[in-house]
């Protein structure tokens, strides 16, 4: 056979590369088309598995929040909001766990359990106590700032900006979740609960607001402003003194390297003003949760302290427990204290500290007994 003149045989081979790449870009269009439809739909469209999950409800502004965005939607029962304030600089968060028959029993109503995270954490510490997800509650999980310690700041012109926090929570928060879901709006039926900062916060807020919590847990907490330690807790988070505090105040394992601090330095008199009493510290012993004329206004409520005493944090964390228990039982109001010491009592998790492994184990027993406490008020 006469081989074919060069210019023919080029001219077969282009014609033949060219149907090729033809052949490739339908294949690349189409794969691009999936990849497309994989990404815009949700992630159950992909395989018939059974009914969509239930979107998380429409929440409408008010109270002075406004939201940001689209909710984060981490499943039908867990998602988290973004807004603004005028009483907070910048955006902030509120994670909200749902009972699992929330949208299937639209005349039903729910008690609710706000949740309170400890210094240098944020609204998604609560996903590592899974009790706190429970059936038989709503639990709001209101950010509380890296160093906000759930007060209105004395000082409202820091690195921080505005700073009201306990504005935000008890005026705003409270109010928004009741208007946007079907909550039992009494005292009987709301709860706070928190542990190290928002230990404090707990007990502080469930003393100044006494008609809207009538349950009121305090896990490890900052309850004392009668101790120099306590109060070097706070002036360690307005000074971004990082350390112990904040690696396990939050639930990112210690020693990770994944805890970022309290924030920019801000004055040490910034939250309650002077700590010193020789410049004047009224604003300290005014909000200190352990002093008598506050824990009286927790007379007729539900009480709970948990504390270990294991580490250089909950040996002083006990010691707080310990006199706010002693304190109420002298003022006679009923109290539950939990003094778990090295942890053994308490869980296989739990090596007494001020951690996660045993905050989770502390809320597993906290959460079902507050569950029949809401029940049993009907």
């Amino acid at each position: 056979m006469t081989p074919l003149p060069l210019t023919r045989r080029l001219a077969g081979r282009l014609r033949r590369t060219r149907s090729a790449l033809a052949a490739r870009s339908a294949v690349v269009a189409a794969a691009m088309a999936v990849t497309a439809l994989f990404m815009t739909a949700p992630a159950h469209a992909a395989a018939d598995d059974g009914p969509a999950p239930v979107p998380a409800p429409v929440f409408t502004d008010g109270y002075g929040l406004t939201q940001v965005g689209t909710p984060a939607v981490h499943s039908s029962t867990d998602f988290t909001l973004t807004v603004t304030t005028p009483e907070l600089s910048g955006q902030h968060k509120i994670r909200i766990f749902l009972p699992q028959d929330y949208a299937t029993q639209p005349g039903r109503r729910w008690p609710v359990l706000y949740f309170l995270h400890g210094g240098g954490g944020t609204v998604d510490d609560a996903a590592a106590a899974p009790a706190l997800h429970s059936d038989s509650m709503i639990t709001v999980v209101p950010d509380g700032g890296l160093k906000g310690w759930y007060a209105d700041w004395v000082m409202q012109h820091t690195a921080m900006g505005a700073a009201n926090w306990q504005t935000f929570h008890l005026d705003q928060v409270v109010p928004f979740v009741d208007a946007n879901l079907r909550t039992i709006g009494d005292r009987a039926h709301r709860a706070v609960a928190g542990l190290s900062m928002g230990g404090f916060g707990a007990l502080h807020y469930g003393e100044l607001r006494p008609d809207l919590f009538g349950h009121v847990a305090s896990l490890s907490g900052g309850i004392d402003f009668g101790m120099p330690a306590v109060r070097g807790a706070v002036l360690a988070t307005e000074l971004n003194v990082t350390g112990a505090w904040c690696a396990v105040s939050t639930s990112t394992p210690s020693g990770t390297g994944q805890c970022t601090g309290y924030g920019p330095y801000i004055d040490s008199d910034a939250i309650f003003g002077s700590p010193y009493a020789v410049f004047d510290d009224h604003v300290w012993n005014q909000v200190d949760p352990a002093s008598t004329t506050n824990l009286a206004r927790l007379n007729g409520g539900d009480i709970t302290l948990y504390t270990g005493n294991q580490g250089p944090i909950d040996h002083f964390t006990e010691i707080a427990s310990s006199t706010v228990k002693n304190r109420l039982d002298q003022l006679g109001i009923p109290s539950r204290y939990v003094d778990y010491g090295d942890g053994s009592s308490l869980s296989p998790t739990c090596d007494g500290g001020h951690d996660y492994g045993c905050w989770s184990a502390a809320f597993a027993d906290y959460v079902p007994r507050l569950a029949a406490s809401f029940a049993a008020a009907g």
